[in-house]
């Protein structure tokens, strides 16, 4: 017994267990901290990095025109007329040229300081880095000085120096080729129809800069030459939205203020907006030309200037009722488009995908609400047939939280609710969610750290039914689906019902590993096949708990992951005394408190939407039957081809 622990057969953990992973090798070890992950949205996410940085030149007004060209064998050129990166010795580093800084160092990059560019859609310097360390081929060329030099790169390496590769009189600019890593994107492949969209969205969101198209690779739909300039700005991108679309206004409401002008500081918004009974709201918006799928605070202070504008008007006409419309109202066939310029704004994560920077509600909405008080004022008749849609939307979102409310008093009686779940005390669907828990262990764990009059628990025994690869008929005798679809309210297939729904969000809380990864998934097959109006409606979220807890005195903080633990581990806690590190089994491991804080308190929990996001109707589809239906051959198969690109779990 005591030979098991001799220091001969125990693992070494000395100075030499420490790894210290250089820019390039943290990028491709990580891509997921720095692009996302390794899917299609993160492979194109690489192209959109480069242009953003042409982009920010003809922002600056350096630049009139950006080039995208995607070649035959999958590599992608952006090409503008810019000033050229820096190809001089580096102040701090004389060794190494400006160039080679940006592309092989993370945080280097000329938006930092305000200096060079008075709003940029590049802030955090790791961009270019990170398309080099995920290309397996990059090449870039610079005309500057009446010089054009070249640069070529593999997976964040430099092939060679800087080198002069001759006189280039009638050229400026920066050109950048690379083809994205099948080590780390597979057999994935950048798709025209994707890359086309992209370009196109960006000539709208600049007026000053001209953006060419071109293709090699035919897709059937995507034109292989084009060239976009639109002096028009949102209010074209969204008549060209629109379609043609009847709306209640005759034009739509547009403009673009200079923050200079109202608040003496650089930057702009722009904005258009029209409502029609056509279709389904939105509300597309950007910072720096840099898309911001999941909003921000420049989206708040639109719809605070467009919500405080539209009551104003209805006092003004006497109709009381538009005191009741809200932003949901709004969001009804409202169909926007927004996009702010500001300097050294703050993004949540890398990708961008919300805007956290405070000040931009307020200049936002200050901004939009002094020229919407008086488009209204201007064509009353467009006014009035707007705000009379809005108190219909209204009128009608009340009615139906009043028939809900009705309904859920009286719930329990019309419904056979199953006996082991723990409803919420809430008479409304609005702000209730329903966990669904794995096993009846981190089912009391919830109960305890659960608000009470918002959130429901529906613990799951075990692995739900794989409904992709059962026969139909054991769906209706499966007791686990049978209780789920009870808590809910609502039908299978076709008799689904979104307005039965009884709960805000639906939000599946399964361990942190593999078999709570498992389950998670059979619940989103059984989801997505079953119930897809409520994904398509946002009402279906993954909870994130951690995997570790690490401590050090009074300090504490919680990792979802290995990568995460490891990056605090090297940067420290701020605390006193020794990190001790602690991982959670499962979610019965974990007390109450920790729970709470962790995965279940809205103002400290981290949720993950669900969303389907798919080029091609069927998509999703195609592949949730490939992988989760009767045919294994078929799931043999994507394993095979993509096992090489997952990397190890620790379990």
């Amino acid at each position: 017994m005591n030979d098991l622990l001799t220091p001969s057969n125990a693992s070494a953990y000395d100075a030499s267990s420490i790894q210290v992973l250089e820019d390039m090798e943290h990028v491709r070890l990580r891509p997921g901290m720095y692009i996302g992950g390794k899917d299609d949205r993160a492979l194109h996410h690489m192209v959109a990095e480069i242009i953003d940085n042409s982009m920010d030149e003809a922002v600056a007004g350096h630049a009139t025109w950006i080039e995208v060209e995607l070649h035959e064998n999958g590599h992608v050129s952006v090409r503008d007329n810019g000033r050229g990166i820096p190809v001089d010795p580096h102040p701090k580093d004389p060794g190494k040229t400006a160039l080679e800084i940006i592309f092989c160092t993370l945080n280097a990059g000329g938006k930092f300081s305000g200096d060079s560019y008075q709003t940029s859609g590049g802030l955090h310097g790791v961009g270019s880095s990170v398309v080099n360390a995920l290309s397996d081929h990059l090449s870039v060329e610079v005309a500057r000085g009446r010089e054009l030099y070249r640069m070529r790169f593999s997976r964040g390496v430099p092939q060679g120096p800087l080198e002069r590769v001759g006189a280039a009189p009638n050229r400026r600019g920066t050109s950048v080729t690379f083809h994205p890593d099948p080590e780390i994107f597979g057999a994935l492949r950048l798709k025209p129809a994707r890359l086309f969209k992209m370009a196109r969205s960006k000539a709208y969101l600049f007026s000053g800069v001209e953006i060419r198209w071109k293709s090699a690779i035919e897709d059937g739909e995507t034109p292989l030459e084009a060239t976009f300039r639109f002096p028009g700005g949102l209010a074209d991108y969204l008549n060209e939205t629109l379609n043609g679309a009847t709306t209640y206004a005759e034009r739509p409401f547009t403009g673009a203020v200079e923050f200079r002008e109202k608040f003496g500081v650089p930057g702009k918004v722009e904005w258009a907006i029209n409502w029609t009974p056509a279709r389904d709201g939105f509300l597309q918006s950007y910072c720096n030309t840099v898309p911001t799928p999941e909003g921000g605070t420049h989206e708040a202070g639109f719809w605070a200037a467009i919500l405080k504008g539209i009551k104003a008007y209805g006092e003004l006409a006497n109709n009381r009722k538009a005191a009741q419309i809200t932003r949901e109202d709004l969001l009804s066939g409202g169909c926007a488009l927004v996009s702010c310029f500001i300097r050294e704004p703050e993004f949540v994560g890398q990708t961008k995908d919300r805007l956290a920077t405070t000040e931009a509600a307020r200049m936002v909405e200050g901004a939009v609400r002094d020229h919407f008080d008086n488009w209204l004022a201007a064509d009353t008749k467009s006014a009035g047939a707007i705000l009379d849609f809005l108190v219909l939307r209204a009128e009608e979102r009340l009615r139906r939280r009043q028939e809900k409310e009705t309904a859920r008093k009286t719930a329990t009686k019309k419904l056979r609710l199953p006996g082991k779940l723990v409803d919420c005390s809430a008479s409304s669907r609005e702000g209730t969610e329903i966990f669904i828990v794995e096993g009846d262990s981190a089912g009391g764990s919830a109960k305890m750290a659960r608000d009470r009059r918002t959130q429901a628990l529906l613990p799951l025994r075990g692995k739900i039914l794989n409904v992709l690869g059962a026969a139909s008929s054991k769906l209706g005798s499966n007791q686990e689906i049978n209780d789920l679809t009870q808590a809910l309210g609502v039908g299978l297939g076709t008799r689904f019902n979104l307005d039965d729904l009884r709960y805000e969000k639906v939000i599946i809380m399964t361990d942190a590993d593999v078999d709570g990864a498992h389950i998670a998934s059979l619940l989103m097959t059984f989801f997505f096949t079953q119930m897809r109006p409520m994904i398509d409606a946002g009402h279906l979220y993954l909870a994130c708990p951690p995997l570790y807890r690490l401590t050090q005195g009074a300090k504490r903080v919680y990792c979802l992951d290995e990568a995460e633990r490891d990056l605090w581990l090297e940067r420290g806690l701020g605390g006193k005394g020794k990190i001790d590190v602690s991982r959670f089994k499962g979610l019965g491991e974990m007390d109450a408190k920790d729970l709470k804080e962790t995965t279940m308190d809205p103002a400290s929990r981290k949720l993950i939407r669900v969303t389907i996001d798919e080029d091609e109707p069927g998509e999703t589809g195609d592949l949730v039957e490939r992988l989760m239906g009767k045919k294994p051959e078929l799931r043999f198969q994507y394993i095979s081809e993509n096992a090489r690109f997952v990397e190890e779990l620790d379990v």
